[in-house]
């Protein structure tokens, strides 16, 4: 890896190409976009083995630095997470080119005609974690919205992010685009990251995907404005209406399929009039999977829970476990998420219509669920080929953040010789 002594000289140069080649995919047409895709997922299924022989240099050097296994699991690429890497820029590449799409038009009575069309933001900014997938899904996106991307990747995932990206270039390249219009921050020094978040003749906005401390960071320090993805402290709330059968199936997805991603759950309420029954079922069947599960008040008697702290509630494991705790009602478990939860994902199980319109009505997460895994909480899942991330904020993008999220919109106005009075 080559050392950079200048970092401010380095990210200033970055940052001008990235503007200059913006300019040239804003106009660049929805055919050429679409075949730089495709030529990007051919190049990174070609390029799989020289992909996962990087990326056991970055597991060696994750196992050096002692990351947890949720972390490691974020981190580790074999053919079948690259074939998702190769069906997530497919997916995206297909998609419709949001650019230019017509939002809304109408007449004035002064005589203009007004259009409010899509348009793409310019230079966006991606500061991420262990996770090398998120090159390619944040490298697709931006692109199929038009926009310029400065990649900076995780110390961790260096060597698989470098060579993700060679292969995304090559797409790039291929199809007739700017090599710059996908670029990858070639130094882990983290003096980079502070330049990223001041860069505001440069970069439009920044997207961090990651922990606590990263988002944080970000949004303490940056200039440039954010698209904020805070932690997936996700609940589920077993209400007294719940159908147990599909309350057993969706808890154990939602927690145990894959339980280092933001949409896996990490806190179970359940009404109290059910613990004895749903509760003990659901409990016993987390636990008979593997999970710990950390008890609260009223659900420690139940065999093979261990008990709850306090921090056990509002945190986000990662990890095959589960905080549990019972509430008297529907408003006990909104009152206890809007306390601890992180506006990203909550569900509801239960089969009373008024008690879902009540769940959907007096919490403001950005993605509510009512019988349905947690584990949905995906772009990808939605139908928006990939995500770039799952914004939990309330301006602008909001829940998982595809190609049209990373647009805004421009207002086209025509007359015929129109004056103001």
């Amino acid at each position: 890896m080559k050392d950079f002594d200048d970092i401010p000289a380095l990210m200033a140069d970055i940052g001008a190409r990235a503007k200059v080649a913006a300019a040239t995919l804003a106009t660049a047409s929805a055919e050429r976009k679409h075949a730089a895709l495709i030529g990007a997922a051919e190049a990174v299924w070609n390029s799989r083995d020289a992909i996962i022989a990087a990326n056991a240099l970055d597991l060696e050097y994750g196992r050096e630095k002692g990351l947890s296994d949720a972390m490691m699991d974020r981190l580790m690429l074999d053919e079948a997470r690259v074939q998702s890497i190769v069906d997530g820029l497919h997916a995206v590449a297909e998609q419709i080119d949001p650019v230019g799409e017509l939002l809304q038009e109408w007449d004035m009575p002064s005589g203009i005609h007004i259009r409010r069309v899509r348009t793409p933001l310019g230079v966006i900014g991606v500061i991420y974690e262990s996770r090398p997938n998120v090159t390619a899904d944040a490298g697709a996106l931006c692109l199929k919205s038009g926009n310029a991307v400065i990649l900076r990747g995780g110390s961790e995932s260096f060597h698989s992010s470098s060579a993700i990206h060679a292969a995304l270039v090559d797409g790039v390249l291929k199809a007739g685009l700017p090599a710059d219009s996908i670029q990858l921050v070639p130094t882990r020094d983290r003096a980079a990251v502070q330049e990223m978040l001041t860069m505001t003749d440069t970069i439009d906005v920044i997207v961090p995907r990651g922990g606590k401390g990263l988002v944080g960071l970000v949004q303490r320090e940056a200039r440039v404005p954010v698209f904020a993805h805070l932690e997936g402290i996700v609940h589920i709330y077993v209400d007294a209406a719940a159908d147990p059968v599909k309350m057993l199936d969706v808890v154990l997805n939602a927690k145990t399929r894959r339980t280092g991603i933001c949409g896996a759950a990490e806190c179970l309420l359940i009404h109290r009039d059910v613990v004895e029954t749903l509760g003990q079922g659901v409990l016993r069947a987390l636990i008979d999977a593997g999970v710990e599960v950390r008890a609260g008040e009223g659900l420690s008697h139940i065999e093979g829970t261990v008990p709850a702290s306090e921090q056990d509630f509002g945190c986000e494991f990662l990890d095959m476990i589960i905080a549990a705790k019972v509430v008297d009602d529907l408003d006990g478990a909104i009152t206890h998420i809007r306390t601890f939860g992180s506006s990203h994902t909550d569900c509801i199980l239960t089969e009373d219509d008024a008690a879902a319109a009540q769940f959907f009505a007096q919490l403001d997460s950005a993605i509510l669920m009512r019988n349905a895994s947690t584990q949905f909480a995906d772009g990808g899942e939605f139908g928006m080929g990939a995500e770039i991330g799952i914004a939990t904020g309330k301006m602008h993008a909001r829940g998982p953040v595809g190609a049209a999220q990373l647009t805004s919109f421009k207002y086209l106005v025509e007359g015929n010789g129109s004056v103001r009075a």
